[in-house]
Protein backbone atom coordinates (compact mmCIF):
# COMPACT_ATOMS: atom_id res chain seq x y z
CA UNK A 1 0.00 0.00 0.00
CA UNK A 2 0.89 3.64 -0.40
CA UNK A 3 0.16 5.33 2.94
CA UNK A 4 0.05 9.08 3.60
CA UNK A 5 0.61 9.95 7.27
CA UNK A 6 -0.41 13.45 8.41
CA UNK A 7 0.91 14.91 11.66
CA UNK A 8 2.45 17.91 13.39
CA UNK A 9 6.25 18.21 13.40
CA UNK A 10 6.84 18.66 17.14
CA UNK A 11 5.52 15.99 19.50
CA UNK A 12 6.12 15.72 23.26
CA UNK A 13 8.95 18.23 22.96
CA UNK A 14 10.73 16.24 20.21
CA UNK A 15 11.17 16.64 16.45
CA UNK A 16 9.26 13.76 14.85
CA UNK A 17 11.51 13.64 11.76
CA UNK A 18 14.98 14.31 13.17
CA UNK A 19 14.57 12.76 16.63
CA UNK A 20 12.58 9.81 15.23
CA UNK A 21 10.57 9.92 18.39
CA UNK A 22 7.83 7.66 19.73
CA UNK A 23 4.37 7.03 18.28
CA UNK A 24 4.25 9.65 15.53
CA UNK A 25 7.49 8.31 14.11
CA UNK A 26 7.00 4.63 14.82
CA UNK A 27 3.63 4.26 13.08
CA UNK A 28 4.96 5.26 9.63
CA UNK A 29 8.35 3.68 10.35
CA UNK A 30 6.95 0.26 11.22
CA UNK A 31 4.44 0.36 8.36
CA UNK A 32 7.36 0.98 6.01
CA UNK A 33 9.26 -1.94 7.54
CA UNK A 34 6.24 -4.12 6.74
CA UNK A 35 6.76 -3.34 3.05
CA UNK A 36 4.58 -0.29 2.43
CA UNK A 37 5.47 2.98 0.70
CA UNK A 38 4.89 5.60 3.38
CA UNK A 39 5.13 9.37 3.15
CA UNK A 40 4.83 11.48 6.28
CA UNK A 41 3.49 15.00 5.76
CA UNK A 42 4.42 17.19 8.73
CA UNK A 43 3.24 20.70 9.55
CA UNK A 44 5.48 22.71 11.87
CA UNK A 45 3.82 25.24 14.15
CA UNK A 46 7.24 26.29 15.52
CA UNK A 47 9.18 27.20 12.36
CA UNK A 48 11.25 24.06 11.73
CA UNK A 49 13.30 23.78 8.58
CA UNK A 50 11.24 22.85 5.53
CA UNK A 51 12.30 20.08 3.20
CA UNK A 52 12.19 16.40 2.38
CA UNK A 53 13.95 13.50 4.10
CA UNK A 54 14.27 9.84 3.21
CA UNK A 55 14.90 7.39 6.04
CA UNK A 56 16.56 4.07 5.36
CA UNK A 57 14.29 1.13 6.14
CA UNK A 58 15.17 -2.44 7.07
CA UNK A 59 12.79 -4.10 4.63
CA UNK A 60 11.21 -3.71 1.23
CA UNK A 61 9.18 -0.59 2.05
CA UNK A 62 10.14 3.09 2.01
CA UNK A 63 9.71 6.06 4.31
CA UNK A 64 9.90 9.67 3.18
CA UNK A 65 9.03 12.86 5.04
CA UNK A 66 7.85 16.22 3.75
CA UNK A 67 7.75 19.14 6.15
CA UNK A 68 6.22 22.58 5.80
CA UNK A 69 6.18 25.41 8.34
CA UNK A 70 3.53 28.01 9.03
CA UNK A 71 6.14 30.77 9.07
CA UNK A 72 6.14 33.94 11.12
CA UNK A 73 2.75 35.05 9.83
CA UNK A 74 0.75 32.08 11.06
CA UNK A 75 -2.63 32.90 9.52
CA UNK A 76 -1.44 33.07 5.88
CA UNK A 77 0.36 29.77 6.39
CA UNK A 78 -2.78 28.14 7.79
CA UNK A 79 -4.93 29.40 4.95
CA UNK A 80 -2.47 28.18 2.29
CA UNK A 81 -1.77 24.77 3.81
CA UNK A 82 -4.91 22.87 2.70
CA UNK A 83 -4.28 23.60 -0.99
CA UNK A 84 -0.60 22.73 -0.57
CA UNK A 85 -1.26 19.42 1.17
CA UNK A 86 -4.01 18.48 -1.29
CA UNK A 87 -1.57 18.93 -4.15
CA UNK A 88 1.30 17.06 -2.46
CA UNK A 89 -0.78 14.16 -1.18
CA UNK A 90 -2.56 13.92 -4.53
CA UNK A 91 0.80 13.61 -6.28
CA UNK A 92 1.74 10.79 -3.90
CA UNK A 93 -1.48 8.91 -4.84
CA UNK A 94 -2.05 7.10 -1.51
CA UNK A 95 -4.21 4.05 -1.02
CA UNK A 96 -5.03 5.11 2.52
CA UNK A 97 -4.65 8.22 4.70
CA UNK A 98 -3.82 8.40 8.41
CA UNK A 99 -4.54 11.60 10.36
CA UNK A 100 -2.73 11.88 13.69
CA UNK A 101 -1.30 14.18 16.37
CA UNK A 102 -4.04 16.80 16.86
CA UNK A 103 -7.43 18.12 15.75
CA UNK A 104 -6.29 19.91 12.55
CA UNK A 105 -4.60 16.79 11.17
CA UNK A 106 -7.59 14.58 11.97
CA UNK A 107 -9.79 17.08 10.15
CA UNK A 108 -7.33 17.25 7.22
CA UNK A 109 -7.50 13.47 6.82
CA UNK A 110 -11.27 13.60 6.43
CA UNK A 111 -11.10 16.56 4.04
CA UNK A 112 -8.46 14.91 1.85
CA UNK A 113 -10.38 11.64 1.92
CA UNK A 114 -13.43 13.21 0.30
CA UNK A 115 -11.38 14.97 -2.38
CA UNK A 116 -9.09 12.08 -3.26
CA UNK A 117 -11.64 9.29 -2.79
CA UNK A 118 -9.31 7.47 -0.40
CA UNK A 119 -10.27 5.79 2.93
CA UNK A 120 -8.84 7.38 6.04
CA UNK A 121 -7.88 6.35 9.55
CA UNK A 122 -7.51 8.47 12.67
CA UNK A 123 -4.90 7.87 15.38
CA UNK A 124 -5.67 9.37 18.80
CA UNK A 125 -2.62 9.28 21.05
CA UNK A 126 -4.64 11.31 23.55
CA UNK A 127 -8.08 12.80 24.08
CA UNK A 128 -7.59 15.81 21.82
CA UNK A 129 -10.51 17.54 23.52
CA UNK A 130 -8.07 18.17 26.36
CA UNK A 131 -5.71 20.12 24.08
CA UNK A 132 -5.62 23.92 23.99
CA UNK A 133 -6.87 23.81 20.39
CA UNK A 134 -10.18 22.47 21.65
CA UNK A 135 -10.98 25.89 23.14
CA UNK A 136 -11.29 27.32 19.62
CA UNK A 137 -15.03 27.43 18.87
CA UNK A 138 -16.14 24.61 16.58
CA UNK A 139 -12.98 22.47 16.71
CA UNK A 140 -14.39 19.85 19.09
CA UNK A 141 -17.34 19.38 16.72
CA UNK A 142 -14.88 19.02 13.82
CA UNK A 143 -12.86 16.44 15.76
CA UNK A 144 -15.90 14.37 16.65
CA UNK A 145 -17.29 14.41 13.13
CA UNK A 146 -13.98 13.43 11.51
CA UNK A 147 -13.42 10.66 14.04
CA UNK A 148 -16.98 9.38 13.72
CA UNK A 149 -16.70 8.98 9.95
CA UNK A 150 -13.19 7.45 9.87
CA UNK A 151 -12.95 3.91 8.53
CA UNK A 152 -10.50 3.08 11.34
CA UNK A 153 -9.71 4.72 14.67
CA UNK A 154 -6.76 3.71 16.84
CA UNK A 155 -6.54 4.85 20.46
CA UNK A 156 -3.92 4.51 23.18
CA UNK A 157 -6.24 2.98 25.79
CA UNK A 158 -9.47 1.09 26.33
CA UNK A 159 -10.88 4.17 28.08
CA UNK A 160 -10.33 6.30 25.00
CA UNK A 161 -11.69 3.52 22.78
CA UNK A 162 -14.89 3.51 24.82
CA UNK A 163 -15.20 7.30 24.49
CA UNK A 164 -14.84 7.07 20.69
CA UNK A 165 -17.36 4.26 20.42
CA UNK A 166 -20.01 5.65 22.74
CA UNK A 167 -19.37 9.41 22.90
CA UNK A 168 -18.36 9.93 19.27
CA UNK A 169 -20.56 7.11 17.89
CA UNK A 170 -17.77 5.92 15.60
CA UNK A 171 -18.97 4.16 12.47
CA UNK A 172 -15.71 2.47 11.58
CA UNK A 173 -13.48 -0.04 13.34
CA UNK A 174 -12.04 1.15 16.67
CA UNK A 175 -9.02 -0.60 18.17
CA UNK A 176 -7.08 0.09 21.34
CA UNK A 177 -3.42 0.32 20.31
CA UNK A 178 -1.23 1.39 23.24
CA UNK A 179 2.05 3.09 22.54
CA UNK A 180 5.29 1.60 23.72
CA UNK A 181 8.93 2.61 24.03
CA UNK A 182 12.27 2.13 22.31
CA UNK A 183 13.78 -0.85 24.11
CA UNK A 184 17.15 -0.09 22.55
CA UNK A 185 17.20 3.08 24.68
CA UNK A 186 15.24 2.12 27.80
CA UNK A 187 16.65 -0.97 29.48
CA UNK A 188 18.22 -1.77 32.87
CA UNK A 189 21.72 -0.37 33.43
CA UNK A 190 24.18 -0.19 36.29
CA UNK A 191 22.86 2.37 38.78
CA UNK A 192 26.17 3.73 40.06
CA UNK A 193 27.48 4.31 36.52
CA UNK A 194 24.32 6.22 35.58
CA UNK A 195 24.59 8.37 38.70
CA UNK A 196 28.20 9.23 37.89
CA UNK A 197 27.30 10.06 34.29
CA UNK A 198 24.68 12.57 35.47
CA UNK A 199 26.70 13.93 38.38
CA UNK A 200 24.24 12.62 40.97
CA UNK A 201 25.15 11.59 44.53
CA UNK A 202 25.96 7.88 44.54
CA UNK A 203 24.82 7.07 48.09
CA UNK A 204 21.60 9.10 48.33
CA UNK A 205 17.99 7.92 48.01
CA UNK A 206 17.01 9.40 44.66
CA UNK A 207 13.34 10.04 43.95
CA UNK A 208 12.51 11.73 40.69
CA UNK A 209 10.79 12.21 37.38
CA UNK A 210 11.26 13.65 33.91
CA UNK A 211 8.95 15.39 31.46
CA UNK A 212 6.88 18.54 31.48
CA UNK A 213 7.14 19.83 35.06
CA UNK A 214 3.79 21.57 34.78
CA UNK A 215 1.27 22.55 37.43
CA UNK A 216 -1.66 21.64 35.19
CA UNK A 217 -0.28 18.10 35.00
CA UNK A 218 0.13 17.80 38.80
CA UNK A 219 3.80 18.55 39.53
CA UNK A 220 2.78 20.98 42.29
CA UNK A 221 1.52 18.02 44.35
CA UNK A 222 5.00 16.48 44.27
CA UNK A 223 6.56 19.80 45.27
CA UNK A 224 4.15 20.02 48.23
CA UNK A 225 4.85 16.46 49.34
CA UNK A 226 8.62 16.68 49.17
CA UNK A 227 9.51 18.70 52.33
CA UNK A 228 7.94 16.03 54.54
CA UNK A 229 9.82 13.26 52.76
CA UNK A 230 13.10 15.17 53.00
CA UNK A 231 12.60 15.71 56.73
CA UNK A 232 12.00 12.00 57.30
CA UNK A 233 14.82 10.84 55.00
CA UNK A 234 17.74 13.32 55.30
CA UNK A 235 19.76 11.51 52.62
CA UNK A 236 16.92 11.65 50.08
CA UNK A 237 17.10 13.88 47.00
CA UNK A 238 14.40 14.88 44.56
CA UNK A 239 15.76 14.77 40.99
CA UNK A 240 13.86 16.56 38.24
CA UNK A 241 14.37 16.92 34.49
CA UNK A 242 12.37 18.59 31.75
CA UNK A 243 10.86 21.98 30.92
CA UNK A 244 9.72 23.70 34.10
CA UNK A 245 6.52 25.66 34.67
CA UNK A 246 7.49 29.31 35.15
CA UNK A 247 4.63 29.83 37.58
CA UNK A 248 5.63 26.73 39.58
CA UNK A 249 9.43 26.35 39.28
CA UNK A 250 11.27 23.49 41.03
CA UNK A 251 11.75 24.15 44.76
CA UNK A 252 14.91 26.05 45.61
CA UNK A 253 16.21 23.57 48.17
CA UNK A 254 19.54 21.81 48.69
CA UNK A 255 17.77 18.43 48.53
CA UNK A 256 16.24 19.17 45.09
CA UNK A 257 18.37 18.62 41.96
CA UNK A 258 17.11 20.10 38.69
CA UNK A 259 18.92 18.75 35.61
CA UNK A 260 17.15 20.89 33.01
CA UNK A 261 16.07 19.29 29.74
CA UNK A 262 17.75 15.99 28.93
CA UNK A 263 18.28 14.19 25.66
CA UNK A 264 16.27 11.00 25.20
CA UNK A 265 19.20 8.68 26.00
CA UNK A 266 20.06 10.74 29.08
CA UNK A 267 16.49 10.33 30.34
CA UNK A 268 17.05 6.57 30.24
CA UNK A 269 20.20 7.08 32.32
CA UNK A 270 18.19 9.13 34.82
CA UNK A 271 15.54 6.43 35.24
CA UNK A 272 18.30 3.89 35.87
CA UNK A 273 19.93 6.23 38.41
CA UNK A 274 16.78 6.69 40.51
CA UNK A 275 15.48 4.56 43.36
CA UNK A 276 11.87 5.60 42.78
CA UNK A 277 10.07 7.23 39.85
CA UNK A 278 7.01 9.48 40.14
CA UNK A 279 4.17 9.67 37.58
CA UNK A 280 2.13 12.75 38.44
CA UNK A 281 -1.30 13.33 36.88
CA UNK A 282 -4.44 15.28 37.62
CA UNK A 283 -7.93 13.87 37.25
CA UNK A 284 -8.63 15.88 34.09
CA UNK A 285 -9.46 15.06 30.47
CA UNK A 286 -5.74 14.87 29.83
CA UNK A 287 -4.98 12.71 32.87
CA UNK A 288 -7.84 10.28 32.32
CA UNK A 289 -7.04 9.54 28.68
CA UNK A 290 -3.32 10.20 28.17
CA UNK A 291 -0.96 7.33 27.44
CA UNK A 292 1.61 7.03 30.26
CA UNK A 293 4.71 6.92 28.06
CA UNK A 294 6.90 7.87 31.00
CA UNK A 295 5.61 4.93 33.03
CA UNK A 296 6.57 2.47 30.28
CA UNK A 297 10.04 4.00 30.07
CA UNK A 298 10.50 3.66 33.83
CA UNK A 299 9.19 0.07 33.81
CA UNK A 300 11.61 -0.89 31.03
CA UNK A 301 14.44 0.35 33.27
CA UNK A 302 13.08 -1.79 36.15
CA UNK A 303 12.42 1.31 38.25
CA UNK A 304 9.83 1.17 41.06
CA UNK A 305 7.01 3.64 40.42
CA UNK A 306 4.52 5.71 42.39
CA UNK A 307 1.69 7.04 40.22
CA UNK A 308 -1.55 9.00 40.47
CA UNK A 309 -4.64 6.80 40.65
CA UNK A 310 -5.91 8.17 37.33
CA UNK A 311 -6.62 6.82 33.85
CA UNK A 312 -4.53 3.84 32.78
CA UNK A 313 -2.24 3.80 35.82
CA UNK A 314 -4.31 1.56 38.18
CA UNK A 315 -4.37 -1.19 35.53
CA UNK A 316 -0.62 -0.86 34.94
CA UNK A 317 0.48 -1.08 38.58
CA UNK A 318 -0.43 -4.31 40.37
CA UNK A 319 0.53 -2.93 43.80
CA UNK A 320 -2.19 -0.59 45.13
CA UNK A 321 0.40 0.86 47.51
CA UNK A 322 2.12 2.38 44.48
CA UNK A 323 -0.90 4.59 43.73
CA UNK A 324 -1.78 7.94 45.28
CA UNK A 325 -4.91 10.03 45.13
CA UNK A 326 -4.45 12.75 42.53
CA UNK A 327 -4.01 16.25 43.96
CA UNK A 328 -3.39 14.90 47.49
CA UNK A 329 0.15 15.63 48.64
CA UNK A 330 -0.45 13.60 51.81
CA UNK A 331 -1.44 10.55 49.77
CA UNK A 332 1.60 10.98 47.53
CA UNK A 333 3.94 11.32 50.51
CA UNK A 334 2.51 8.15 52.03
CA UNK A 335 3.03 6.21 48.78
CA UNK A 336 6.61 7.49 48.47
CA UNK A 337 7.42 6.43 52.04
CA UNK A 338 5.94 2.97 51.47
CA UNK A 339 7.97 2.43 48.31
CA UNK A 340 11.21 3.74 49.78
CA UNK A 341 10.83 1.13 52.54
CA UNK A 342 9.54 -1.68 50.27
CA UNK A 343 10.15 -1.00 46.57
CA UNK A 344 7.64 -2.56 44.17
CA UNK A 345 8.61 -3.17 40.53
CA UNK A 346 5.86 -3.77 37.98
CA UNK A 347 6.13 -7.02 36.04
CA UNK A 348 3.94 -5.91 33.13
CA UNK A 349 5.16 -7.10 29.74
CA UNK A 350 5.98 -4.24 27.38
CA UNK A 351 5.33 -5.07 23.74
CA UNK A 352 7.57 -3.66 21.03
CA UNK A 353 6.51 -1.32 18.22
CA UNK A 354 6.77 -4.00 15.56
CA UNK A 355 4.15 -6.15 17.29
CA UNK A 356 1.83 -3.22 17.99
CA UNK A 357 1.87 -1.68 14.50
CA UNK A 358 1.30 -5.10 12.89
CA UNK A 359 -2.20 -4.96 14.39
CA UNK A 360 -2.84 -1.56 12.82
CA UNK A 361 -1.41 -2.68 9.47
CA UNK A 362 -3.95 -5.52 9.24
CA UNK A 363 -6.80 -3.05 9.81
CA UNK A 364 -5.43 -0.60 7.24
CA UNK A 365 -5.34 -3.37 4.65
CA UNK A 366 -8.94 -4.16 5.43
CA UNK A 367 -10.25 -0.59 5.04
CA UNK A 368 -8.41 -0.33 1.73
CA UNK A 369 -9.89 -3.64 0.56
CA UNK A 370 -13.51 -2.68 1.29
CA UNK A 371 -13.30 0.92 0.04
CA UNK A 372 -15.89 1.24 -2.76
CA UNK A 373 -13.66 2.91 -5.34
CA UNK A 374 -9.90 2.41 -5.38
CA UNK A 375 -9.27 4.57 -8.47
CA UNK A 376 -7.56 7.38 -6.58
CA UNK A 377 -7.83 10.87 -7.97
CA UNK A 378 -4.60 12.82 -8.51
CA UNK A 379 -4.47 16.62 -8.40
Amino acid sequence: MRIAFLCKRRYMGKDVILDRYARLYEIPHQLARLGHEVCGFCLSYQGHEEGQWRHEIAGSGSLEWCSRTLGRLILPGLLAYPAHILRRVGQFRPDVLVGASDIPHVALAQWLSTRLNVPYAVDLYDNFEGFGQARIPGLVKVLRRATRHAALVTTTSDLLKELVETGYRARGTVISMPSTIDKAVFFPREKAACRRALGLPENAILVGTAGGLLANRGIDVLYEAWPGIAAEYPDARLVLAGPADRSHPPPNRKDVIYLGCLLHAKTAELFNALDLGIIYLKDTLFGRYCFPQKAYEMMACRLPIVAANVGAMPAMLENAGSLYQAESSASLAQAIRANIETPSISRNKIRDWQEIIAQMEHSLREIQRVHPNMDNVAC
